[in-house]
Protein backbone atom coordinates (compact mmCIF):
# COMPACT_ATOMS: atom_id res chain seq x y z
CA UNK A 1 0.00 0.00 0.00
CA UNK A 2 1.18 3.49 -0.38
CA UNK A 3 3.17 4.90 2.67
CA UNK A 4 4.47 1.53 3.53
CA UNK A 5 7.89 3.12 2.94
CA UNK A 6 8.88 1.27 -0.44
CA UNK A 7 10.24 4.38 -1.91
CA UNK A 8 11.13 5.97 1.40
CA UNK A 9 13.66 3.27 1.91
CA UNK A 10 15.27 3.40 -2.02
CA UNK A 11 15.89 6.70 -1.26
CA UNK A 12 18.02 6.16 1.73
CA UNK A 13 19.81 3.82 -0.08
CA UNK A 14 20.57 5.85 -3.07
CA UNK A 15 21.46 8.98 -0.64
CA UNK A 16 18.50 10.58 -2.09
CA UNK A 17 16.68 11.95 0.87
CA UNK A 18 15.98 15.14 1.65
CA UNK A 19 15.57 17.13 5.14
CA UNK A 20 16.48 15.96 8.53
CA UNK A 21 16.00 12.34 8.69
CA UNK A 22 17.78 9.71 10.51
CA UNK A 23 18.76 6.78 8.18
CA UNK A 24 20.36 3.35 10.35
CA UNK A 25 21.38 0.07 9.49
CA UNK A 26 23.40 -1.49 7.64
CA UNK A 27 23.87 -1.02 3.46
CA UNK A 28 26.35 -2.38 1.55
CA UNK A 29 27.21 -3.15 -1.91
CA UNK A 30 29.85 -5.65 -3.10
CA UNK A 31 30.80 -6.14 0.90
CA UNK A 32 31.27 -2.13 0.88
CA UNK A 33 29.75 -0.28 4.06
CA UNK A 34 26.95 2.72 2.37
CA UNK A 35 25.34 4.19 5.26
CA UNK A 36 27.23 7.02 6.57
CA UNK A 37 29.52 7.40 3.56
CA UNK A 38 30.40 11.41 3.19
CA UNK A 39 28.38 12.66 0.27
CA UNK A 40 31.47 13.05 -2.17
CA UNK A 41 32.51 9.35 -1.90
CA UNK A 42 28.83 8.42 -2.01
CA UNK A 43 28.25 10.30 -5.57
CA UNK A 44 30.78 8.40 -7.12
CA UNK A 45 29.07 5.29 -6.44
CA UNK A 46 25.66 6.21 -6.97
CA UNK A 47 25.09 6.72 -10.67
CA UNK A 48 28.50 4.10 -11.17
CA UNK A 49 27.77 1.01 -9.25
CA UNK A 50 24.43 1.86 -8.28
CA UNK A 51 21.91 3.26 -9.90
CA UNK A 52 17.54 4.20 -9.72
CA UNK A 53 14.66 4.63 -12.11
CA UNK A 54 11.75 6.54 -11.14
CA UNK A 55 7.75 5.88 -11.87
CA UNK A 56 7.21 9.24 -13.32
CA UNK A 57 10.18 9.44 -16.64
CA UNK A 58 9.23 12.97 -17.53
CA UNK A 59 9.16 14.85 -14.27
CA UNK A 60 12.64 12.60 -13.86
CA UNK A 61 14.46 14.03 -17.06
CA UNK A 62 15.20 17.81 -17.27
CA UNK A 63 12.72 19.48 -20.05
CA UNK A 64 15.48 21.96 -21.27
CA UNK A 65 18.33 19.06 -22.35
CA UNK A 66 17.96 16.49 -24.91
CA UNK A 67 17.64 13.22 -24.06
CA UNK A 68 20.98 12.19 -25.32
CA UNK A 69 22.83 14.87 -23.72
CA UNK A 70 21.49 13.69 -20.25
CA UNK A 71 22.75 10.15 -20.86
CA UNK A 72 25.75 11.77 -22.11
CA UNK A 73 26.26 14.14 -19.27
CA UNK A 74 25.62 11.16 -16.78
CA UNK A 75 28.34 8.92 -18.49
CA UNK A 76 30.73 11.70 -18.24
CA UNK A 77 30.90 12.38 -14.72
CA UNK A 78 31.50 9.30 -14.01
CA UNK A 79 34.50 8.14 -16.44
CA UNK A 80 35.84 11.33 -17.58
CA UNK A 81 34.43 10.82 -21.04
CA UNK A 82 34.77 13.19 -24.14
CA UNK A 83 32.02 15.10 -25.50
CA UNK A 84 32.32 12.45 -28.66
CA UNK A 85 32.36 9.25 -26.75
CA UNK A 86 29.86 10.48 -24.36
CA UNK A 87 27.62 11.20 -26.92
CA UNK A 88 28.05 7.79 -28.88
CA UNK A 89 27.27 6.03 -25.65
CA UNK A 90 24.06 7.74 -25.26
CA UNK A 91 23.26 6.77 -28.98
CA UNK A 92 24.69 3.11 -28.34
CA UNK A 93 22.38 3.12 -24.98
CA UNK A 94 19.29 4.01 -26.58
CA UNK A 95 19.84 1.84 -29.31
CA UNK A 96 19.71 -1.04 -26.56
CA UNK A 97 16.93 -0.27 -24.67
CA UNK A 98 14.93 -0.46 -28.20
CA UNK A 99 14.04 3.03 -29.26
CA UNK A 100 14.13 3.71 -33.09
CA UNK A 101 16.46 5.37 -34.81
CA UNK A 102 18.94 6.06 -31.80
CA UNK A 103 21.12 8.73 -33.26
CA UNK A 104 17.85 11.29 -34.07
CA UNK A 105 15.91 10.52 -31.13
CA UNK A 106 18.66 11.43 -29.08
CA UNK A 107 19.00 14.84 -30.49
CA UNK A 108 14.99 14.87 -28.97
CA UNK A 109 13.65 16.77 -25.78
CA UNK A 110 11.69 14.26 -23.25
CA UNK A 111 8.27 16.17 -24.15
CA UNK A 112 8.58 14.28 -27.68
CA UNK A 113 9.21 10.77 -25.78
CA UNK A 114 6.42 8.69 -25.32
CA UNK A 115 5.42 7.72 -21.89
CA UNK A 116 6.76 4.30 -22.57
CA UNK A 117 9.46 5.89 -24.73
CA UNK A 118 10.58 7.98 -21.67
CA UNK A 119 11.26 5.08 -19.29
CA UNK A 120 13.03 3.42 -21.77
CA UNK A 121 15.34 6.26 -22.10
CA UNK A 122 15.62 6.25 -17.74
CA UNK A 123 16.79 2.90 -18.24
CA UNK A 124 19.82 4.12 -20.84
CA UNK A 125 20.39 6.57 -18.78
CA UNK A 126 20.46 4.12 -15.48
CA UNK A 127 22.44 1.24 -17.18
CA UNK A 128 25.07 3.63 -19.21
CA UNK A 129 27.70 3.23 -16.61
CA UNK A 130 27.26 -0.30 -16.56
CA UNK A 131 26.06 -0.53 -12.57
CA UNK A 132 25.89 -3.21 -10.24
CA UNK A 133 22.67 -2.58 -9.08
CA UNK A 134 19.75 -1.13 -10.30
CA UNK A 135 16.68 0.18 -7.92
CA UNK A 136 13.39 0.25 -10.18
CA UNK A 137 10.58 2.42 -7.86
CA UNK A 138 7.02 1.53 -9.50
CA UNK A 139 8.82 2.01 -12.92
CA UNK A 140 5.26 1.01 -15.11
CA UNK A 141 2.95 2.51 -12.73
CA UNK A 142 2.29 5.62 -15.42
CA UNK A 143 2.09 3.40 -18.53
CA UNK A 144 -0.61 1.09 -20.08
CA UNK A 145 -0.82 -2.48 -20.04
CA UNK A 146 1.10 -3.49 -22.94
CA UNK A 147 3.97 -0.79 -22.37
CA UNK A 148 4.24 -1.87 -18.96
CA UNK A 149 4.97 -5.62 -20.16
CA UNK A 150 7.56 -4.08 -22.58
CA UNK A 151 9.19 -2.92 -19.60
CA UNK A 152 9.05 -5.55 -17.82
CA UNK A 153 10.56 -8.00 -20.86
CA UNK A 154 13.49 -4.81 -21.57
CA UNK A 155 14.65 -4.74 -17.35
CA UNK A 156 14.52 -8.66 -17.93
CA UNK A 157 16.71 -9.01 -20.77
CA UNK A 158 18.94 -6.45 -19.04
CA UNK A 159 19.30 -8.41 -16.10
CA UNK A 160 20.39 -11.51 -17.51
CA UNK A 161 22.77 -9.89 -20.60
CA UNK A 162 24.38 -8.08 -17.50
CA UNK A 163 24.48 -10.23 -14.87
CA UNK A 164 22.79 -7.03 -13.16
CA UNK A 165 21.14 -6.89 -9.75
CA UNK A 166 17.59 -5.33 -9.51
CA UNK A 167 15.37 -4.17 -6.76
CA UNK A 168 11.80 -3.96 -8.39
CA UNK A 169 9.45 -1.54 -6.36
CA UNK A 170 6.12 -2.20 -6.92
CA UNK A 171 2.32 -2.47 -5.21
CA UNK A 172 1.18 -4.76 -8.39
CA UNK A 173 1.57 -8.26 -7.02
CA UNK A 174 1.12 -9.34 -10.91
CA UNK A 175 4.29 -7.26 -11.25
CA UNK A 176 5.78 -9.42 -8.49
CA UNK A 177 4.96 -12.63 -9.55
CA UNK A 178 5.81 -11.89 -12.65
CA UNK A 179 9.57 -10.75 -12.38
CA UNK A 180 10.83 -11.13 -8.77
CA UNK A 181 12.83 -14.12 -7.17
CA UNK A 182 12.37 -12.99 -3.43
CA UNK A 183 9.39 -10.42 -1.67
CA UNK A 184 9.66 -8.34 0.89
CA UNK A 185 6.50 -6.90 1.88
CA UNK A 186 6.24 -3.77 3.72
CA UNK A 187 3.62 -2.11 6.04
CA UNK A 188 3.59 0.77 8.24
CA UNK A 189 7.58 1.72 7.44
CA UNK A 190 8.66 -2.01 8.41
CA UNK A 191 9.01 -5.21 7.12
CA UNK A 192 6.24 -7.38 7.30
CA UNK A 193 7.91 -10.92 5.26
CA UNK A 194 9.76 -11.98 3.23
CA UNK A 195 10.04 -15.11 1.05
CA UNK A 196 10.60 -16.18 -1.90
CA UNK A 197 8.23 -15.51 -4.52
CA UNK A 198 6.86 -19.61 -4.71
CA UNK A 199 6.46 -19.52 -1.16
CA UNK A 200 4.79 -15.98 -0.52
CA UNK A 201 2.20 -16.91 -2.81
CA UNK A 202 1.59 -20.40 -1.83
CA UNK A 203 1.70 -20.17 2.07
CA UNK A 204 1.42 -16.49 3.08
CA UNK A 205 2.42 -16.36 6.54
CA UNK A 206 1.82 -12.38 7.63
CA UNK A 207 -2.28 -11.78 8.33
CA UNK A 208 -1.10 -8.60 5.99
CA UNK A 209 0.36 -10.65 3.06
CA UNK A 210 -2.61 -13.03 2.91
CA UNK A 211 -5.21 -10.04 2.84
CA UNK A 212 -3.33 -8.63 0.27
CA UNK A 213 -3.57 -11.88 -1.95
CA UNK A 214 -7.20 -12.75 -0.87
CA UNK A 215 -7.97 -9.65 -2.26
CA UNK A 216 -7.01 -10.47 -5.65
CA UNK A 217 -9.93 -10.95 -8.05
CA UNK A 218 -10.17 -14.49 -9.37
CA UNK A 219 -11.85 -15.76 -12.60
CA UNK A 220 -12.87 -18.62 -10.57
CA UNK A 221 -15.02 -16.96 -8.11
CA UNK A 222 -18.83 -16.54 -8.21
CA UNK A 223 -20.37 -13.32 -9.32
CA UNK A 224 -22.46 -13.19 -5.98
CA UNK A 225 -19.62 -14.10 -3.81
CA UNK A 226 -18.17 -10.34 -2.36
CA UNK A 227 -14.48 -9.38 -3.11
CA UNK A 228 -12.33 -9.61 0.84
CA UNK A 229 -10.95 -6.52 1.62
CA UNK A 230 -9.21 -5.33 3.96
CA UNK A 231 -10.79 -2.99 6.46
CA UNK A 232 -9.42 0.35 7.89
CA UNK A 233 -6.69 2.44 6.68
CA UNK A 234 -2.57 2.44 6.86
CA UNK A 235 -1.62 3.75 9.97
CA UNK A 236 0.06 7.38 10.37
CA UNK A 237 3.39 7.44 10.28
CA UNK A 238 3.62 10.93 12.27
CA UNK A 239 2.59 8.57 15.93
CA UNK A 240 3.59 5.38 15.39
CA UNK A 241 1.85 2.31 17.59
CA UNK A 242 4.27 0.93 20.04
CA UNK A 243 2.76 -2.55 18.59
CA UNK A 244 2.31 -3.99 15.19
CA UNK A 245 1.46 -1.49 12.95
CA UNK A 246 -1.43 -3.72 11.46
CA UNK A 247 -2.98 -4.97 14.61
CA UNK A 248 -6.07 -2.12 14.32
CA UNK A 249 -6.75 -3.98 11.04
CA UNK A 250 -5.57 -7.47 11.64
CA UNK A 251 -7.91 -9.90 11.87
CA UNK A 252 -6.28 -11.93 14.43
CA UNK A 253 -4.44 -8.87 16.69
CA UNK A 254 -4.54 -9.86 20.11
CA UNK A 255 -3.09 -7.82 22.91
CA UNK A 256 0.15 -7.93 23.17
CA UNK A 257 -0.11 -7.11 19.37
CA UNK A 258 -1.00 -3.91 20.47
CA UNK A 259 1.65 -3.48 22.97
CA UNK A 260 4.40 -5.33 21.72
CA UNK A 261 5.92 -4.70 18.29
CA UNK A 262 7.04 -8.18 16.69
CA UNK A 263 10.49 -8.56 15.11
CA UNK A 264 11.11 -10.91 11.86
CA UNK A 265 11.84 -14.37 13.24
CA UNK A 266 12.75 -17.15 11.10
CA UNK A 267 9.72 -18.86 9.61
CA UNK A 268 9.14 -22.30 8.45
CA UNK A 269 11.88 -24.36 5.94
CA UNK A 270 12.53 -21.82 3.32
CA UNK A 271 15.75 -20.12 3.16
CA UNK A 272 16.03 -16.79 4.83
CA UNK A 273 11.92 -16.66 4.83
CA UNK A 274 11.24 -14.12 8.28
CA UNK A 275 7.59 -13.18 9.43
CA UNK A 276 7.04 -10.00 11.68
CA UNK A 277 4.15 -11.51 13.19
CA UNK A 278 2.84 -12.94 16.54
CA UNK A 279 0.97 -15.18 15.31
CA UNK A 280 2.58 -16.64 11.93
CA UNK A 281 2.90 -20.08 12.78
CA UNK A 282 -1.09 -20.11 14.06
CA UNK A 283 -2.41 -20.94 11.05
CA UNK A 284 -5.66 -22.38 12.93
CA UNK A 285 -6.17 -18.95 14.34
CA UNK A 286 -5.46 -16.76 10.69
CA UNK A 287 -7.80 -19.42 9.08
CA UNK A 288 -10.76 -18.98 11.67
CA UNK A 289 -10.64 -15.63 10.56
CA UNK A 290 -11.08 -15.28 6.92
Amino acid sequence: ESGSGKSVTSLAVMGLHRGPVEVSGSVALAGRELTGLPERELSKVRGRRMAMIFQDPLSSLHPYYTVGEQIAEHFRVHFKAGRAAARKRAVDMLGEVGIPEPARRAGEYPHQFSGGMRQRAMIAMALACEPDLLIADEPTTALDVTVQAQILELIARLQQERGLGVVMITHDLGVVARVAHEVLVMYGGRAAEQATVDDLFADPAHPYTRGLLDSLPRLDTADDVPLPFIPGSPPSLLAPAPGCAFAPRCPVAAARCVDVRPEPEAYGDGPARTVACHFAGDRTAQEAAR
